[in-house]
């Protein structure tokens, strides 16, 4: 054997005899595994995009610094984020980048016609896909193997704001018996009112008014003027953050009090931001929608954690940093990042998994949805969030009718 040729094999030898005796960590450093974080940070939904990176990161951070994934022997997760800009092409766009980079799966999308079109692009390459908040029902009725749904659909959340709203009525001694509907324009709003229109009238509510309005809408005077007109007992919006903002402020300033602001899967009633810039816009106003458990010490963990680093609290941050939670239950119980596995296991959840913070039962997965999932309803009391229904999760009682 030539110097040449003995020394190549020493140096081979002794790199990889250091390999093994290096510790776990640098081990693991080689192996991370890569996870797709899709959310819109540019554009109309920028500011839920955030929110949602906010959950996601806090997830990662405390996964890696809990020695990362145990049976991968430790293995780091490595974020690969994309920008889904607000539109479903670049959702699908991000998808496309997402599976060139090698991650093993994705979570996110936020917006429903941005989960619709990424969750079909991952499909393709039978790419694991846990939507976030998309509540479109479309999402998981497409028989996608691919596709899991941790939170709700808008199925669920309607006919739970229908139960709690006919039980917070008929509590009062049933004060509201007009609704006026205000709804986004896209397939989230749209669909929602659909059902709204055929649910409320058997609860014995008369919909005076059913209107629509675009994302982004830059003035709510017309809408707010043909309220004021209908002068009924509640005001049922389902939008994002900034139209009803928009809209709650609008009202306030004309001086519009219904009985009750009854919003259902609204960007803003349950948005921390709203509550602290426009406080008296916000007083007493209820959502049926996402929110975190908060009775659970962990979910309060997480939230001190996001207010002590500054950052804003929604609803998009539990779920966001329970569905990355979720995968890495996956990952863990499939031993693997093979994403066949992760699918396998993602179907085979069960009630055991306790990593999230939402009030939620037992996981389990029909067709893509979560059973277990469902809402809370959410009030703005004394400048804070309080959880009013169900009662196994409030932390206040409902402030009902509000204003006369």
């Amino acid at each position: 054997m030539s110097l040449i040729d003995r020394r190549t094999v020493l140096k081979t030898g002794t790199a990889a005899a250091a390999l093994v005796a290096a510790p776990a960590y640098l081990r693991a450093q080689a192996g991370a595994v890569k996870v797709g974080i899709l959310q819109p940070v540019t554009g109309a939904l920028a500011q839920d995009g955030e929110l949602g990176r906010t959950g996601a990161e806090a997830a990662i951070n405390e996964i890696n610094s809990s020695g990362g994934l145990k049976s991968l022997g430790g293995a780091k997760i490595e974020m690969v984020f994309g920008d889904a800009r607000s539109n479903p092409e670049a959702g699908t766009q991000e998808v496309e980048r997402m599976q060139a980079e090698g991650v093993v799966a994705i979570v996110g999308g936020f917006a429903s016609p941005i989960c619709l079109a990424a969750t079909q692009a991952a499909a393709r390459y039978e790419l694991p896909y846990i939507v976030d908040v998309g509540v479109s029902d479309q999402i998981t009725s497409r028989g996608l193997k691919n596709t899991f749904r941790f939170g709700p659909g808008f199925g669920i959340v309607t006919g739970t704001a229908v139960e709690n709203l006919t039980k917070l009525n008929d509590a009062a001694g049933r004060p509201a018996k007009t609704v006026v509907l205000v709804h986004e324009d896209q397939l989230f709003g749209s669909g929602l009112a659909k059902l709204m229109q055929n649910e409320l009238p058997k609860r014995g509510f008369e919909i005076l008014d059913t209107i629509a309005h675009p994302t982004p809408a830059r003035d709510m005077s017309n809408i707010a003027l043909r309220i004021r007109s209908l002068n009924p007992d509640l005001v049922i919006p389902s939008s994002y953050y900034n139209e009803f903002v928009l809209l709650a402020r609008t009202m306030q300033q004309q001086r519009i009090r219904p009985k009750g602001v009854y919003a259902v899967l609204n960007g803003a009633a349950s948005n921390y931001r709203f509550v602290k810039e426009f406080p008296d816009a916000a007083a007493n106003v209820m959502d049926c929608n996402h929110w975190h458990d908060p009775r659970n010490p962990k979910a309060v963990a997480v939230k001190k954690q996001v207010d002590d680093a500054g950052k804003l609290w929604a609803y998009n941050v539990p779920l966001n940093y329970s569905c990355v939670m979720l995968l890495a239950d996956a990952i863990e119980r499939a031993g693997s990042a093979d994403r066949g596995k992760i699918i396998e296991a993602l179907a085979a959840t069960s009630g055991a998994f306790k990593a999230h913070i939402m009030p939620y039962g037992d996981t389990r997965f029909v067709n893509g949805q979560n059973q277990g999932a469902g809402p809370v309803n959410t009030q703005v009391q004394g400048n804070d969030i309080k959880v009013i229904f169900p009662e196994s999760f409030a932390d206040a009682k409902p402030v009902f009718p509000a204003r006369g």
